[in-house]
């Protein structure tokens, strides 16, 4: 194939411009440069794109996502985020419950995307007695959208055995009212009290969901994800999908380990060997990465994240509660030097600048430990880091993995925090030009499902800090935190494949590499950066094979899906 008359953005500092690339037959780049040079490389059989003006570049590598976990929401009923009352709840509830009456009285009811911070008027706390107030005897489980909370009804605390005198688990909690009963509201590493019960889709049903997914992911111009949370269940499915010839990315599982797991770091090393053994040879899967928790979510009323200063009331006034560290960084420390040595890197959860601390002072125990700066070690979602720790990172050799599409002002970052944290510390909020500025490698990711995919918002929130999200005037610290167009795309595409340590073969465009690449509709360096979230992808190259054509049937589907699924309303923020 050869793609000419486009604008090549090559991701290669001092390359000369180009207009044109192409591909051998091998997968990979075999020429950068003018049309008229690439145009000689072209045969009687080969394939000429005309670009059309628009951008190529390397294929998006999403750093942090939960692909496989968007296959199985897909299957449930949603409530899209909706921010509701109580009423206009069950009226929705209701609905979901007569289009699957035949599951009475003991199907369960599970729903998708519900907003842990979305009950109106504000300030109201979800109880079970609300959803035990529905036409219904099924247990009822309300899936936060954060993927942090749970909410359920008394039939599913029964079913779960959930009284006042259970315990919270390692790295979660039950919600208790002030009469020590629980409300039905539960807390990361809570949820799988109730989760457990729940049945799974069939594997059949599963493949057929993820497949879509991953179409919309190439649809989008993604090549490369690291899954954020995987176990032996998305290994199965990957498995799966593979043999089916359904999956069109390159994929880094993040080994996900258990707060309790995290404090024995010899069998965490054999769990994670196991898994890579069990599951060696799947096509596309590139194992060397483990998923530690160290802390929660910060919006209000969660605050689960964990800070240095306590969090502080309505009125801006200090509490005694700083949320919840569910690693200490002595064990994180040892985890970490752990696997380091076997040449595995760690990615750390971390958004309040507590976790984010712990996570740095355990990479600094495992860099002296071991002397390892190669393995990229990482933290995830970085919502609040302290100016002191900024210049760690470049230090330290850790990479930043940002979610920028939440770098926007709107309910989440201010009417949910900026009361909570005060205006000294809520300008700290993804701090992205203040890591750069101090050397940090940054790397980019979505969180999906958290957020809906929406992939050229998110490359251009980066910059603005605004992005299609804002819903209230202004930007989020745009003068002080905003990166620059040409940071954000390389952010999204070399930052990211160095965090997952493929930049040997992709992440550029340059010749000998495997050629993953996106065409676009227009010229992404170029045009008002607002412009930049309505980019449309017209072709993915996954290893020189199309993954996404924007003009074949399939691929104005799949583009479709990914359009409607942009217009939900936002979620919130740090899923993973």
């Amino acid at each position: 194939m050869v793609v000419h008359n486009a604008r090549v953005f090559t991701g290669v500092r001092g390359a000369a411009p180009a207009r044109a690339v192409a591909v051998g037959r091998d997968g990979r780049i075999l020429a950068v440069g003018s049309d008229s040079e690439v145009r000689r490389c072209a045969g009687r059989d080969t394939e000429v794109v005309n670009g059309r003006g628009g951008s190529l570049l390397s294929g998006i590598h999403d750093g942090h996502a939960h692909p496989t976990d968007a296959a199985s929401r897909s299957l449930r009923p949603s409530l899209d985020g909706a921010e509701q009352t109580v009423e206009d709840l069950r009226k929705t509830l209701t609905e979901f419950l007569k289009d699957s009456s035949g599951e009475e009285p003991d199907g369960w009811l599970v729903v998708e995307d519900w907003n842990p911070v979305g009950l109106l008027p504000r300030g109201t706390a979800p109880h079970h007695s609300m959803l035990d107030a529905l036409p219904t005897r099924r247990p009822v489980a309300l899936r936060g959208g954060d993927g942090h909370n749970m909410w359920v009804n008394q039939r599913a605390l029964d079913i779960a055995k959930i009284t006042a005198a259970t315990p919270d688990p390692v790295g979660g909690k039950i919600v208790k009212g002030a009469d020590g009963k629980p409300t039905g509201v539960l807390k990361d590493d809570a949820q799988p009290l109730v989760s457990r019960h729940i049945p799974e889709p069939g594997e059949a049903e599963l493949v057929a969901a993820a497949a879509k997914v991953f179409a919309e992911a190439a649809a989008s111009g993604i090549t490369t994800f690291m899954e954020a949370v995987v176990g032996e269940d998305e290994l199965a499915l990957y498995r799966a999908l593979a043999a089916a010839g359904k999956l069109p990315q390159r994929i880094v599982p993040a080994l996900r380990l258990t707060s309790e797991q995290a404090k024995d770091p010899r069998a965490s090393v054999a769990y994670a060997k196991k898994l890579r053994d069990d599951f060696d040879g799947v096509r596309g899967i590139r194992f060397g990465t483990v998923k530690v928790f160290l802390d929660g979510v910060i919006e209000y009323p969660a605050q689960t994240a964990a800070l240095l200063k306590p969090y502080l009331d309505k009125d801006g006034k200090p509490t005694d509660h700083r949320g919840d560290l569910y690693v200490s960084a002595a064990d994180f420390g040892r985890l970490t030097a752990a696997f380091n040595a076997e040449g595995w890197q760690l990615h750390a959860h971390a958004i309040g600048d507590r976790a984010v601390r712990t996570a740095l002072d355990g990479y600094a125990y495992a860099l002296r430990r071991t002397g390892r700066r190669d393995v990229r070690n990482t933290v995830a979602h970085l919502q609040l880091v302290d100016p002191a720790d900024l210049p760690r990172f470049a230090e330290l050799g850790v990479v930043a993995c940002m979610q920028l599409q939440w770098a926007t002002r709107n309910a989440w970052t201010v009417d949910a925090l900026l009361p909570y944290l005060g205006a000294a510390r809520h300008r700290w909020l993804y701090p992205a030009r203040g890591l750069q500025s101090h050397g940090a490698l940054l790397s980019g990711g979505s969180d999906w499902p958290v957020d809906p995919l929406q992939v050229w918002n998110q490359v251009r929130t980066a910059v603005d800090r605004r992005g299609t999200d804002a819903d209230q005037d202004g930007d989020l610290y745009r003068a002080k935190e905003g990166i620059s167009r040409t940071s954000s795309l390389l952010m999204h595409t070399l930052g990211t494949a160095r965090q997952l340590r493929t930049a040997h073969l992709t992440g550029t465009v340059e010749r000998g590499k495997q050629a993953d690449l996106v065409l676009l509709d227009r010229d992404v360096t170029r045009c008002p950066v607002a412009e930049i979230s309505g980019a449309g992808v017209r072709l993915t190259l996954g290893g020189g094979t199309v993954v996404h054509d924007g003009d074949s049937p399939s691929g104005r589907a799949a583009a479709a899906r990914v359009t409607r699924a942009a217009g939900r309303p936002r979620v919130t923020c740090g899923c993973g």
